[in-house]
């Protein structure tokens, strides 16, 4: 084993020599496996193993329990927090819509202010100094676990053995062996989970590099693959009264018994499979495959139903508030005052979330079908494309024209125009459509000539001042580089031979790109066809 070069700064962790008896989130899987015996003979402490029950699916939680008491743990607890998980967590997680970057349903990050509440309870009940976890440095658990403690408890004292050890996944399964320590892990199947009745996670391997196709076939240990499951859809009904599902095909159930239900139904057909790329707490991209059928086909079937029932309005401000629930619970924020506000708002929203939503599986896909509900907005008459007399379209035209205006005006903000033309039979020429960019409410800007030209026909333009005298302004160099105008209109002598402001006055038209004209001909052709759009 490497040695640890670990040093400890935080005043809540646990050091060695002060802990005494330690609370362990034992999963049974490797890193809580290994990390019982290493705690044991690095802190010489003893370990009560604690296993939450919130629906794993692939667990057995009495082959849990016994192997942590062969490892070496004085008492080894296995609590039910199904009912517990789904009502008070999973719940909320349904009325927001549970959706972090596309698709992670949150199961993770839903469960573990639930496992630390119950780890801060049973140290309470037990007398320990500490809690302990199997979470890594590089991810997100460690804040959701150590975060909720200390909110709960303040004055806990928290262990997290992998930072602390310096073991990569492969040291650790040389650990194991080492010590006898029973492990599903192997070099070929390297794979980490997480479980819970809401979905499970896989990482480690092949899925950590996004440019390698992940094996589905070796790492899914719930779902079918789609191009695997059955060849004929399956239609299922789901009832929700206030936004949570309470019946199955017309059974009445439980949503800790349904959402179980659900997951076996929804796995047959692959429903729920994600190979998904998201942005973590600490600063990194990680790629992970869930496997959440039955929270793929709830909140499919929740969503829509929410947004029949909802106005516009609603449906465009909840989309933005269920964002910032999802981007909470992810981030470890779950008892951040705002998110009793989000749920607040969302348990409001979800009041007239009652009705029936049929609901298609095939082929990994959740379809919804159906709706029906006693609190829709929606209208026959009034959505139908057939002749109805429910709708009075003679209003259409003016509400048209009021719920326009502001986008109308906005194209008639006010455009800026440089003008200088060169010969006064130029001016002459161009002065009949020189009144119509004036008409068109264009703010004319013109150089001295043009500027004196324009004044005596009744033409109001503001005075640029030569590139040549900068203590003058405005000053046309200044105007130029900061983009002022919309359209120029140079129109130069006919022979120029030095540097003159014109020639500075068509390269930064260029360089800016701005609308450029200098011939009189073209200047017509354009002045004319702005005024017949404008009309």
């Amino acid at each position: 084993m490497l040695k640890s070069t670990y040093t400890k700064v935080a005043s809540y962790e646990g050091k060695k020599g002060e802990v005494k008896k330690v609370v362990l989130l034992y999963s049974g899987g490797l890193d809580t496996s290994v990390m019982l015996k290493w705690i044991r003979d690095e802190y010489k402490a003893e370990v009560i193993a604690l296993t939450i029950d919130i629906g794993q699916l692939a667990d057995d939680l009495n082959v849990i329990k016994e192997k942590a008491l062969k490892l070496g743990a004085v008492k080894a607890f296995v609590i039910d927090a199904k009912d517990e998980f789904a009502n008070e967590y999973v719940s909320k997680g349904i009325k927001a819509n549970a959706n972090y970057q596309h698709r992670y349903r949150l199961a993770t990050p839903i469960g573990r202010p639930l496992l630390a509440k119950w780890a801060v309870k049973i140290a309470a009940q037990e007398g320990a100094d500490a809690i302990a976890h199997g979470c890594t440095g590089r991810g997100n658990d460690q804040v959701r676990i150590e975060g909720t403690a200390l909110a709960l408890n303040p004055d806990i004292k928290i262990i997290a053995p992998v930072r602390e050890w310096s073991m990569g996944r492969l040291e650790e399964i040389e650990y194991a062996k080492k010590h006898d320590i029973p492990i599903n892990h192997t070099v070929e199947k390297p794979y980490s989970y997480d479980d819970n009745m809401w979905g499970t996670s896989a990482e480690g391997g092949e899925i950590e590099n996004p440019a390698i196709v992940p094996p589905l076939e070796k790492i899914l240990i719930v779902n079918t693959l789609p191009e695997k499951a059955p060849n004929t859809p399956e239609i299922i009904h789901l009832e929700f009264v206030k936004g949570i599902p309470v019946s199955l095909n017309g059974k009445q159930m439980k949503l800790s018994a349904l959402i179980m239900e659900l997951n076996k139904i929804g796995a047959k057909h692959g429903v729920g499979t994600n190979i998904h790329i998201e942005d973590r707490v600490v600063g990194m991209k990680i790629r992970d495959v869930f496997e959440a059928p039955a929270a793929e086909i709830i909140i499919t079937a929740h969503e829509k139903l929410e947004h029949y029932v909802c106005t516009r309005t609603e449906n465009e401000f909840k989309a933005i508030v269920d964002q910032k629930w999802a981007y909470l619970c992810y981030g470890a924020l779950w008892y951040d005052p705002l998110m009793n506000d989000l749920n607040a708002f969302i348990d409001n929203v979800n009041q007239k979330v009652t009705g029936k939503v049929t609901v298609q599986l095939y082929k990994g896909i959740a379809q919804v079908m159906a709706l029906e509900t006693p609190n829709t907005i929606f209208e026959e008459k009034l959505a139908t494309f057939m002749v109805s007399e429910g709708m009075n379209q003679n209003a259409s035209a003016g509400f048209i024209e009021l719920y326009t205006l502001s986008m109308k005006l906005a194209q008639r903000a006010e455009k800026t125009a440089l003008i200088s033309i060169g010969k006064r039979s130029n001016k002459i020429k161009l002065l009949p459509d020189i009144k119509k960019l004036y008409a068109m409410k264009y703010r004319l800007y013109a150089t001295y000539k043009t500027h004196k030209f324009l004044t005596k026909s009744g033409i109001e333009s503001v005075l640029v001042n030569k590139i040549s005298q900068p203590h003058l302004k405005p000053n046309l160099g200044d105007l130029l580089d900061a983009n002022r105008f919309d359209l120029v209109i140079n129109i130069p002598m006919e022979r120029q031979i030095t540097q003159t402001d014109g020639k500075i006055i068509r390269q930064k038209a260029i360089e800016h790109n701005v609308k450029l004209i200098t011939s009189v001909n073209v200047a017509r052709d354009f002045i004319n066809q702005l005024q017949a759009a404008r009309v």
